[in-house]
């Protein structure tokens, strides 16, 4: 019988962490301790390491909030990272020994935000079966919208139409390391205007990340007479690039100029990657779901890969 040792992270494996994350092939670069931590005054971490003898084989990305543990609020998504080929018995034998853990230190619920499949090799929907053999419960689901670059994905002939007439007019794309213009005169104004809300990462913290990860951050804007009519942040992870956020002003929405720029990113990006990932729709309106924001990703050639939101009591 193997024995599996687990650790709480702390500083001292800042470095087997990252390399661990590097290496897997169901990670991305936010699960990068340097990522999780620019937020670290607004969670208590309580990130797991496992170990089998001196082998790091998983993680597990976590906060904790009482008694209850998140696997982690700050990320997009998470869940438990294995190394590569691991097997089925192994992925088991550490999620019960996970479970145990939390048990005997008083936990009474897991929440588990899982990693988009699109983020995963097949092998790692057996996490699914064995959480929800563990007694797990779907609390919750999101839509996820992503171009399946592999596919034979079609764009809308309205998006199509209006691209031709709006690829006349001299809009202009700039790929631009200063991310402040598109929050300050578009991405924030816009959230506040339409949603009352406020971007996830501030603009302080926006660029920080930036500055960690110049390879994995990109800025893509439009513009029309030297004025920024929309933006959109790409978060590259391996093969899959994610629009992190897209917003147009009020002027850019008459010239359609964020469809000009998601239709020009899909040609420049479709033979480079897998996936084009757009991100989840979802709402509190009564459908549950944005269906305008739904209805133009499905035009941009998306299609619906879900993520599901798990609560098991310990």
């Amino acid at each position: 019988m193997k024995n599996y040792t687990i650790k709480r992270y702390n500083s001292e494996y800042f470095m087997i962490w990252n390399a661990f994350v590097s290496s897997s092939s169901n990670a991305t670069f936010l699960f990068y301790r340097d990522f999780m931590e620019y937020h670290s005054d607004r969670f208590e971490d309580y990130s797991l390491l496992v170990f089998e003898d001196e082998k790091l084989i998983s993680i597990l990305p976590a906060n904790r909030v009482d008694d209850t543990i998140f696997s982690h609020q700050g990320l997009t998504f998470g869940g438990f990272v294995f190394e590569n080929n691991v097997t089925s018995s192994e992925i088991k034998s550490v999620i019960l020994k996970v479970l145990s853990f939390f048990k005997e230190n008083n936990f009474k619920v897991l929440q588990i935000k899982e990693i988009v499949s699109i983020y995963c090799d097949d092998g790692y929907k057996e996490i699914s079966s064995f959480l929800l053999d563990n007694g797990a419960i779907i609390s919750s689901k999101k839509m996820n919208l992503a171009i399946d670059f592999k596919s034979n994905f079609r764009v809308s002939k309205s998006k199509l139409k209006h691209f031709k007439r709006i690829n006349t007019i001299g809009l202009e794309i700039k790929k631009e390391d200063d991310l402040s213009v598109f929050w300050k005169e578009v991405l924030i104004p816009r959230l506040d205007q339409k949603f009352s809300s406020k971007p996830v990462h501030s603009i302080d913290e926006i660029a920080k990340l930036k500055a960690k990860f110049p390879e994995n951050i990109y800025q893509y804007n439009v513009y029309l007479d030297d004025e920024v009519l929309a933006g959109i942040t790409i978060f590259k992870t391996k093969k899959i690039i994610k629009s992190q956020y897209g917003a147009t002003t009020e002027n850019g929405q008459k010239y359609r100029a964020l469809d000009f720029l998601y239709l020009n990113l899909i040609n420049e990006f479709k033979d480079e990657f897998d996936f084009f990932d757009m991100g989840t729709v979802d709402d509190d309106s009564e459908l549950g779901y944005n269906i305008g924001l739904f209805n133009q990703k499905k035009e941009l050639g998306c299609s619906v890969f879900e993520q599901n939101f798990y609560e098991l009591l310990l």
